[in-house]
């Protein structure tokens, strides 16, 4: 990981503009959303095949491309491709814990990737591609921890490592930086783009 003295300075603003609405569900990007909302922020792997799988998810109200956990503020696509901002690809996710209980959402999360590969997912390789949750709520970092450790036995069950998720708060991991409007809901935009699945094929349970 980048150290502080090490990492890109960045800038004040961002240095491309953000769109307003999601380019699939028509929801508003950055907000507001509707009464109930909670937002929680994931990151697991290449953020194009991620988004994808989290705004088809029932519940979901928007989602959207971005950067966060690192140093650099507002740091551009290719910046944060050197490993020099700390930062990992991560998709926002505002949804309904009415409808998506937010333990069914993170079972999810652990099954779309593998969580056990530190800073890499696959051919993916670099701090960018880490796995984290980085979460907004009290029960969000309950159900985080939930269902972290009754996946954990699973894994071992089948071979794998320890878990190296990153866990935190998304206070401490610091703001959630959009990233350019070519990578909102690329594979809507892009049907056949890259879209890596690095699953481990092995089911989390329920809490």
């Amino acid at each position: 990981m980048v150290t502080p003295d090490r990492a890109l300075r960045g800038r004040d603003d961002y240095a491309y503009s953000v769109p307003t609405t999601h380019a699939v569900l028509g929801t508003a990007l950055r907000g507001p959303w509707p009464e109930g909302t909670e937002v929680i922020y994931l990151a697991l792997g290449c953020f194009w095949g991620a988004e994808k799988e989290m705004w088809q998810l029932p519940g979901v109200v928007t989602t959207a491309a971005g950067y966060q956990g690192g140093l650099t503020p507002y740091p551009t696509y290719d910046e944060a491709c050197t490993g020099m901002t700390g930062h990992a690809e991560t998709v926002l996710v505002a949804y309904d814990p009415a409808v998506l209980p937010t333990a069914e959402l993170l079972r999810t999360f652990w099954t779309l990737h593998d969580p056990t590969q530190g800073f890499r997912q696959g051919n993916d390789v670099g701090t960018q591609y880490r796995s984290a949750i980085f979460t907004t709520t009290a029960e969000q970092a309950e159900a985080a921890a939930t269902t972290r450790a009754l996946y954990a036995p699973e894994l071992a069950r089948n071979g794998y490592g320890e878990i190296t998720t990153e866990i935190r708060p998304a206070a401490d991991a610091g703001p959630f930086y959009y990233a350019e409007d070519y990578h909102q809901q690329y594979l809507h935009k892009v049907p056949n783009g890259y879209c890596p699945v690095h699953s481990t094929g092995v089911a989390c349970p329920a809490p």
